[in-house]
């Protein structure tokens, strides 16, 4: 009944929403135009200068080809469509208040003049991201976002040759990589510091793609490394305080085409990638794409490997001009060593202050070969577009996922006696992590008292369930980290001392239940404020052979933002308060008192402040902000072990990026970030330091590329 009543409610919200935007259909004003470009081939024509002809309104057309010109009063007009090295294109269209004008495609053909002269044939911004259909889940230009957001494009992993999920990240300023991938079941992938707070990769075309080990680049398309607590949009169960990391992947298109590449490199480093589209049809409204990447190298160390096979399959399905399917899937399989994990006796004072002083060697990986863990992983979503009205669009989108792990996994512990001595311990895992997201989103773009709304409204199911028949951790030898050893390192070792290891089988499974709503509204096409609410029913089943640590909470979300554009299109300022939370499981009151006890969520609220630059019409793109985060009601223990809720901590800082293109053949990609986090209430020894999950409190990262073009 409880689970009834709130699924009940949560579609009243929504419905309610939704005849919220039908009503503001009686009331538009001014009229909108849309439309795509395309080359004489097929293919999508990015960055092209649309334009009113009389008036100052434009467009330039997203990687898509895709452009949209709105508040325009009733009339008859002619579009222009201009790009260097095609022919200049005319179009007249009629506009008719609280209309959409949809405009036919339009195919620009190449001049033969225009060619001749490739002065500035390629004189683009390739590493720009001027529009993100995910951040607001709307179609929302960077500049109108209030939102801070990095966008690493594929453009700039190929020409940086990334071969490693860690080394595309270091595109984005202000995240740091924590620590490695374990492949340990539930938690394998790998950890990154964002604005003060732990995130791992868990997003996939924005819903969610939970993985237990490493990432292949192959099928990105771009990765959004969304910055701030966005628990109103994303919730609370895959996503940071910081942020979120979501990976968006190649989807098919109308024309054949494609590329096979192998990389090599030092330590055995063999790659072989392919990317391959097909249209399926003479129509060309049936594409496949497959990408695909055989991955081996060996460590630098004296022991370690990593070798892993992907294949992406992608399927589009353009019905008619307003109901197309997309289905896309990821095969993921990896077995690597377990990267050393060392861990220090919180309980002892450290015994050296660097890493010279712990006479740690940096060429030992302290496993063997023998000893291996498995990653298995599987997405697969399904997404159907329907275009309701020319005003809005229903998206249904379906995600399941399999995240596995088999082998073995270790670390050293210092047992603190005062010679850096440190025990090895290993276990069996054996874990499976699966994930079901069901989303529904009803996406308006309307007119309501004479301004201009866009609208999300949507209802979001997510379950995940851990299965988990992993054995005990037992102690396989003592080590210094000076060579002294006494583990023997072989699988039939590792076996013969894990033959007596516990299993205790888990299985536990929760579930949230959400609704929410986003509104974007134009005050004038200078003046833009977002204002988002969303409700979470969190229905925790814990471990599902007993009820006792059954728990279920009800959170609200809310979000604000404000955009001005002192130059419109070029020039932005911002200012946003963003809301994250995250439920608290209920806890035994001490080691002495099993007795559980409920605990209230987490908050954290962030205000944030800054500026955000398109000039030169994209070539030079950036912003710049400060944010202060605080979360509240941290659950802990006391001096006396007890949990007690009412920790806090903060984090502040400020982010600046450029992106740019200021010469022909000249590419800048920079970031710089400075972050400040302290605990101000909690655990004594804590209060007034830096979290350790916090990283680094300065980052700065550069990328630079010229290419010289012949114009000979």
């Amino acid at each position: 009944m409880r689970k009834d009543l709130n699924v009940r409610l949560l579609f009243l919200l929504v419905t309610a929403f939704s005849f919220t935007g039908v009503s503001a259909l009686q009331a538009q004003q001014r009229g909108s135009i849309q439309g795509e470009v395309k080359t004489a081939d097929g293919a999508a024509a990015a960055f092209v200068n649309v334009l009113i002809e009389g008036t100052r309104k434009g467009d330039v057309t997203n990687k898509e080809g895709e452009y949209k010109i709105s508040g325009v009063e009733e009339g008859t007009y002619t579009l222009t469509f201009s790009y260097v090295g095609f022919e200049l294109e005319e179009i007249e269209v009629g506009v008719r208040e609280g209309e959409i004008t949809v405009v036919p495609t339009v195919s620009l053909q190449e001049s033969a003049e225009s060619l001749q002269e490739v002065v500035v044939e390629s004189y683009v911004n390739r590493f720009a991201n001027q529009e993100s259909t995910y951040v607001g889940k709307l179609p929302l230009k960077q500049i109108e976002n209030p939102q801070v957001y990095t966008t690493i494009s594929s453009e700039l992993l190929e020409d940086q040759v990334v071969t490693s999920f860690d080394d595309a990240l270091k595109n984005a300023p202000g995240l740091y990589k924590l620590w490695e991938s374990t492949g340990r079941g539930g938690d394998g992938a790998g950890y990154y510091s964002l604005r003060g707070f732990p995130v791992q990769p868990t997003m996939l075309n924005g819903l969610p793609g939970l993985t237990n080990g490493g990432l292949d680049p192959v099928n990105i398309e771009r990765i959004e490394v969304i910055k701030g607590p966005s628990g109103t949009l994303y919730g609370s169960s895959l996503i940071s305080y910081g942020g979120l990391i979501n990976i968006v992947t190649k989807k098919p298109y109308e024309t054949f085409g494609g590329e096979i590449a192998y990389t090599a490199g030092s330590f055995g480093l063999n790659r072989v990638t392919a990317d391959v589209n097909v249209p399926l049809n003479e129509e060309e409204d049936v594409a496949l794409r497959v990408t695909g990447a055989y991955h081996a190298v060996n460590s630098f160390q004296d022991a370690g490997f990593k070798n892993s096979f992907f294949v992406a399959p992608s399927l589009s399905y353009e019905i008619n001009d307003r109901l197309s399917f997309l289905v896309n899937a990821e095969f993921f399989d990896s077995e690597s060593t377990n990267p050393t994990m060392l861990f220090f006796n919180r309980s002892n004072p450290l015994f050296a202050d660097n890493l010279e002083e712990l006479g740690y060697d940096p060429e030992r990986s302290y496993t063997s070969n023998d000893l291996t863990i498995r990653n298995p992983n599987f997405v697969l979503q399904g997404q159907m577009t329907y275009e309701l009205s020319p005003s809005w669009t229903s998206r249904t989108a379906i995600s399941r996922g399999s995240a596995k792990t088999a082998g073995y996994y270790s670390y050293l512990w210092d047992i603190a006696d005062g010679n850096g001595t440190f025990v090895r311990y290993l276990n069996r895992q054996n874990a499976t992590t699966l994930s079901t997201d069901i989303q529904q989103n009803f996406i308006g773009d309307f007119m309501l008292g004479g301004l201009r709304n866009r609208l999300v409204a949507g209802l979001d199911y997510f379950q995940r369930s851990n299965i988990d028949n992993s054995t005990g951790y037992v102690a396989a030898g003592q080590l210094t980290l000076q060579g002294e050893d006494t583990g023997v390192l072989s699988r039939p070792a590792i076996d013969a001392l894990l033959a007596g290891a516990a299993v205790w089988p888990s299985a536990t499974e929760e579930q949230v239940y959400s609704a929410y709503v986003s509104d974007v509204i134009n005050f004038t096409p200078k003046l833009a404020a977002m204002a988002s609410v969303r409700v979470d029913y969190f229905d925790n089943l814990g471990n599902v052979a007993s009820d006792e640590d059954d728990y279920d909470q009800t959170t609200f979300s809310p979000k604000f933002g404000l955009v001005y554009q002192p130059m419109e299109d070029d020039i932005s300022l911002f200012a946003n308060y963003m809301n994250g939370f995250s439920n608290v499981a209920p806890r035994a009151t001490s080691i002495d008192n099993p007795e559980l006890i409920a605990f209230e969520p987490e908050y954290a609220n962030q205000w944030e402040a800054g500026t955000k630059l398109n000039l030169l019409n994209g070539l030079v793109t950036g912003s710049l902000s400060y944010y202060n985060i605080t979360v509240s009601n941290v659950v802990y223990q006391d001096a006396l072990g007890v949990n007690v809720q009412g920790g806090e901590v903060y984090s502040r800082g400020v982010e600046a990026e450029v992106v740019a293109s200021p010469l022909v053949g000249l590419n800048l990609v920079a970031g710089y970030s400075y972050n400040k986090s302290e605990m101000i209430s909690g655990p004594e020894g804590y209060i007034g330091r830096r979290p350790e999950e916090a990283g680094p409190e300065q980052l700065a990262n550069l990328w630079a590329t010229y290419t010289r073009k012949d114009n000979s």
